[in-house]
């Protein structure tokens, strides 16, 4: 389990300049276990504090890596580039968000909970950055092996027709 890290008052990290940056194992991204091949490797994350030109508390948050992940069209491996770059508002708990900031496509608005989990924080956007259904740009579907493709239901229909015609 890796060190985690908690900013104390978010707002406090904003109006400082905080910043923190570290990578995060692969293994310890448990909510996308089931989306990965495999658990080897790990993203490298940035999280910086600032105040936008209208004073508002923001949190700049960058990750990159590569997931191994499945194409959802072959089946094989893909290693899809992780390449995470969010501004979230800070918002105090309670606190609702107005109307016309939700509609901002700048930034999301986040609530700014006391000892905010960063590790929490980055997964949370790793995991809206993951496609769907991750493919290859170019693939086919897996087709049978030789030998074990299975004849069509409808197969012994023709068989039975061919027969009542021949008598």
């Amino acid at each position: 389990m890796p060190r985690r890290s908690v900013i104390p008052d978010p707002f406090r990290f904003a109006a400082e300049g905080g910043s923190v940056s570290g990578a995060i194992a692969l293994a310890d991204l448990g909510r996308l276990s089931d989306v990965l091949v495999d658990t080897s490797g790990e993203v490298t994350y940035s999280l910086v504090g600032e105040f936008g030109l209208d004073r508002k508390a923001l949190l700049r948050l960058t990750a990159a890596g590569m997931l191994p992940m499945h194409c959802q069209r072959c089946l094989g491996r893909l290693e899809w580039p992780l390449d995470v770059e969010v501004v979230l508002e800070l918002v105090r708990p309670g606190q609702p968000i107005p109307e016309d900031e939700l509609e901002n496509d700048e930034f999301d608005a986040i609530e700014a909970v006391p000892d905010l989990d960063v590790l929490a924080l980055v997964e949370d956007e790793i995991v809206l950055a993951v496609p769907i259904a991750p493919r290859h740009e170019s693939c086919d579907a897996p087709r049978p092996v030789k030998g074990s493709e299975k004849e069509s239901p409808f197969a012994s229909l023709v068989k039975l027709r061919k027969n009542d015609g021949a008598e």
